[in-house]
């Protein structure tokens, strides 16, 4: 029997909603199914409320993570454009997300729209199917047209001088912490992370959660009492196993 390629696990995790996806992560350490990646409340491996996803009819998006940082010109450093952090997203495995932390001063950070029609397309071009960065875009319409996700806190339709400071380094956005090639998922909810051999794990995984999923709800529905929520409930992915 052929092994799913990464196409195929991509496409798997494509039909596939971000909560069900932190689940199998590390939102349930005590379930079975669970791979426990992480410490769900200390480790920062999901984005919170400061950004939200700009066009939520393209559904989930998942891709290997490039990462840049982003500020204002700095006399002292000149040495790398957005021609470099091309470059990055052309050498890495396909599809990619570019995961963009703005350092701008505390009165420019929410009016630097950054990324507009011209860089989302360059973007796309080689293979970049969205960006998640903690501050504003613009162009939001023409980029809409695109099916480019902006996952930004906003928009603002213009900026000044600005200038690449780093590529392919550790970055942290939205209360998320970023390594350069770890697995994005992302959708309306919200983006979170896992490391990239970790892609068949969460694959088959969520495949099971899903399942039991689909069952409680079925019970759940059918239910006209207290005690046959409670019977949907004692068998559900969320229960903690039983202790001896």
């Amino acid at each position: 029997m052929r092994k799913n390629s990464g196409s195929d696990l991509f496409a798997e995790l494509r039909k596939v909603d971000t909560p069900s996806i932190t689940n199998i992560v590390a939102t349930y350490p005590a379930n079975p199914h669970c791979l426990g990646l992480y410490n769900p409340w200390s480790e920062n491996w999901y984005t919170d409320t400061s950004v939200r996803c700009m066009y939520p009819e393209l559904g989930a998006l998942v891709g290997y993570a490039i990462t840049c940082v982003y500020g204002l010109p700095d006399p002292n450093f000149n040495r790398l454009s957005f021609l470099d952090v091309i470059d990055a997203l052309d050498a890495s495995p396909k599809p990619t997300i570019l995961v963009l932390q703005q350092k701008f001063p505390p009165g420019l950070a929410a009016k630097a729209g950054l990324v507009g029609e011209i860089m989302a397309t360059s973007m796309k071009s080689i293979g970049c199917v969205g960006m998640i960065s903690n501050g504003p875009s613009r162009d939001v319409d023409a980029v809409r047209r695109l099916q480019f996700q902006f996952m930004i806190s906003g928009a603002s339709p213009g900026h000044g001088g600005m200038a690449v400071q780093a590529v392919n380094v550790p970055v942290s956005v939205a209360g998320m912490d970023i390594c350069p090639g770890e697995i994005i998922h992302m959708d309306e909810n919200g983006a979170c992370k896992f490391p990239a051999d970790k892609l068949a794990a969460v694959v088959t995984n969520v495949k099971v959660l899903l399942g039991d999923e689909y069952n409680r709800l079925n019970s759940i529905r059918q239910a006209k009492t207290a005690t046959e929520i409670k019977f949907a409930f004692s068998g559900s992915a969320y229960t903690e196993p039983k202790k001896a």
